[in-house]
């Protein structure tokens, strides 16, 4: 078992590598999508040149390819460094997942019984749900967000929180190991892109307020390119609801797990309640959303708080604080 385990170090890194080379071609499509706003704007203005001058066919001219730089028009744009990017993504996903495998058939059991192997399954589930996504709606706009995101954490994982196979500890000898910490982490995987899109849509709030005002300046150029702020913002609550209700369900099969574990279902350790602090987090985001009417920046920093909460709950209280569920592997 000891030659999986080091296979699966190797896929891995491997892994990391080529999510590192996605994460940069979906910056350069990023850069090169400003890049085109920027040739329409210069389009546009020497329209408006011509309409000065009364050159009606070409003005004509000029809108059409003002509106070719901009993807506007009808015409659709191609993204060709955004597919390069989803093109590694989906690459690197398969050594991630090869990795992962090896990894709990080496364990012996599920791959995610410590922090590290959280960490494994947890962005593997992220890039997956991602994936998915794209197969419905275009959201390459946010592969630089994620798979950056991907790329940090499994870089802090692999350099920081590996450990070498062990067995389990007799608490984790449970169904509920299998049930539990994968909906938790499938959980973690939609709150990260409701995360994402919040981000932008933080951004095209802040474009949208300095179109309005006339600003010569409004921002990156590739955010003429993405749904407006509105859109944004349904699409990071429709992820947000149904995380939520898997995030429940983790609550619920944590508190059985507990009292087949512990004899009790609840007993306020440290793990515990930050779960139920990041319940109530997305629980008054959704209900202040939906009952509230809060809209806007207020919605989309409840989503970025909610999931520093997560990242706080999986990072730093598995490693800092002591309690019934430190299974981080650390010493």
């Amino acid at each position: 078992m000891a030659d999986l385990e080091s296979l699966s170090v190797v896929l891995m890194w491997t892994a990391i590598a080529i999510y590192a080379l996605a994460f940069v071609a979906y910056a350069f499509d990023l850069a090169s999508r400003s890049a085109k706003t920027a040739d329409a704007k210069l389009e546009t203005a020497k329209a408006k040149q011509l309409v000065a001058a009364g050159s009606g066919g070409a003005t004509a001219d000029a809108g059409d390819a003002a509106s070719a730089a901009s993807g506007e028009g009808g015409a659709k744009p191609r993204y060709v460094m955004a597919r390069i990017g989803t093109s590694l993504t989906v690459l690197a996903w398969l050594f991630h997942l090869g990795a992962t495998v090896t990894r709990g058939i080496a364990d012996g059991h599920v791959p995610w019984s410590n922090l590290y192997e959280f960490a494994m399954i947890g962005t593997l589930l992220i890039i997956a749900v991602y994936l998915i996504v794209l197969t419905r709606v275009d959201v390459r706009y946010l592969g630089s967000f994620i798979v950056g995101l991907v790329v940090v954490l499994l870089g802090l994982a692999s350099t920081n929180f590996y450990v070498v196979v062990t067995p389990l500890a007799e608490p984790l000898k449970s169904v509920w190991l299998i049930i539990h910490v994968f909906v938790a982490s499938l959980s973690t995987a939609l709150f990260a892109l409701a995360f994402a899109l919040s981000v932008m849509q933080l951004m095209q709030m802040r474009r949208e307020r300095l179109v309005v005002e006339g600003a010569a300046k409004t921002g990156p150029g590739f955010l003429r390119t993405i749904p407006d702020s509105t859109r944004l913002e349904s699409l990071a609550y429709r992820f947000t609801v149904v995380g939520f209700i898997a995030w429940t369900f983790t609550l619920m099969a944590g508190a059985i797990w507990a009292q087949d574990a512990w004899g009790r279902f609840w007993g306020f350790d440290v793990k515990e309640t930050w779960t139920f602090i990041i319940w109530v987090l997305y629980a008054g985001y959704i209900h202040a959303r939906a009952t509230r009417g809060w809209r806007g920046s207020r919605s989309a920093w409840l989503s970025i708080v909610g999931f520093a909460a997560v990242i706080f709950n999986f990072t730093i209280v598995n490693v800092f604080f002591k309690g019934l569920h430190s299974y981080s592997g650390l010493s």
